[in-house]
């Protein structure tokens, strides 16, 4: 175990949060839209105050978040010099199509650089106004829904922890698994997206996995699903179509029932928790084959099981805090 006094040599907070124990389930953002465009780096924060369209688009998140409670990402890609177009701005936008759902809906386009600002904020106040439609830009849609995104962050801004260890993971799954794909999956270097401690970090989407704390060795289940689901077990980090105590609860219920849960259309419910300290939590997750020939739910208890120290941010000094970790302490099917 890492402990304060140990520090001097450790100058990553996923470092220690790896060697602390620290598990990342329960970490995925949780959203109902994501919205990813291509954007030469670099990310600096004179880059974004200086942007006009990252500068208007943020005001309209905000305004979507805090004033009207769309829960929606933002993240950033670096062009790939074999996917992005000179001239052109990828754009990539993923909501959710239902209560219960497996993937989110992806949608694609591809707009010149001299409207891309037009069409992001059409986009987004489309999401103010009407959520389900989209701007009538359809010269510019890109049938590609049957393509995989992982975009891995290796964003050094934030943390020095995303690049040092998220770019060798990124290379390995761009030369290797994205080549080997035909054209299937597609790898990308994105913006921060939280959870640094967990570096290397990577979003899975059109279902909307988070993970963490990846080893090399672990890419080729992850990528290829050809082995048993449970190796996954300790770098999971939730999906983002559930909150914080029904990640936990997915988690064990994934490992019971194997790679077919990932089409199993599902939704979750907290029907109880201590709102004080976290402590514990009871949770229902309702599920349903895509065709409606299965349908059931799990109900579950969620409790503290101990803590860990872990740092939160990558630097010479680094302050450790303590953080609870979780346990399903009771887990049922009951329909």
């Amino acid at each position: 175990m890492i402990t304060q006094d140990s520090l001097s040599s450790c100058h990553f907070c996923c470092v220690v949060s790896k060697a602390n124990g620290e598990d990342p389930i329960g970490s995925a953002p949780t959203y109902e839209h994501c919205l990813a465009l291509e954007m030469q780096l670099p990310w600096t924060e004179k880059r974004w105050q200086e942007n006009p369209v990252l500068q208007s688009a943020m005001t309209l998140i905000e305004k979507l978040i805090f004033e009207h409670g769309i829960k929606i990402r933002g993240q950033l890609l670096v062009p790939d010099s074999e996917y992005s177009r000179p001239d052109y701005t990828r754009v990539l936008y993923y909501r959710r199509p239902a209560k219960l759902f497996a993937k989110f809906e992806k949608h694609e386009f591809i707009i010149p650089d001299s409207e891309v600002g037009s069409f992001v904020m059409a986009l987004l106040e489309t999401l103010l106004q009407s959520p389900t439609m989209l701007p009538d830009w359809e010269q510019y849609r890109q049938q590609t829904s049957q393509i995989r995104e992982l975009m891995v962050c290796t964003d050094g801004n934030v943390d020095v922890a995303c690049a040092r260890f998220g770019y060798p993971i990124y290379r390995n799954l761009r030369s290797e698994y994205a080549v080997a794909s035909n054209g299937q999956l597609r790898v990308w270097r994105c913006s921060h997206f939280g959870g640094h401690q967990f570096a290397p970090t990577v979003i899975d989407l059109p279902y909307g996995h988070y993970w963490g704390h990846l080893q090399p060795e672990m890419l080729e289940l992850l990528v290829w699903n050809n082995a048993p689901v449970t190796g996954l077990y300790p770098f999971y980090r939730g999906w983002a179509g559930l909150s914080k105590f029904e990640q936990i609860v997915e988690r064990e219920i994934w490992m019971e029932e194997s790679w077919e849960w990932l089409n199993y259309h599902k939704a979750g419910q907290v029907m109880a928790m201590d709102e004080a300290d976290e402590e514990w939590a009871e949770v229902r997750i309702n599920f349903s084959a895509e065709d409606g020939s299965i349908k059931g739910a799990y109900e579950a208890r969620v409790e503290v099981n101990g803590s860990v120290m872990t740092a939160w941010d990558s630097g010479n000094q680094l302050p450790l805090e303590e953080v609870k970790q979780y346990h399903v302490s009771h887990l049922v099917k009951v329909a």
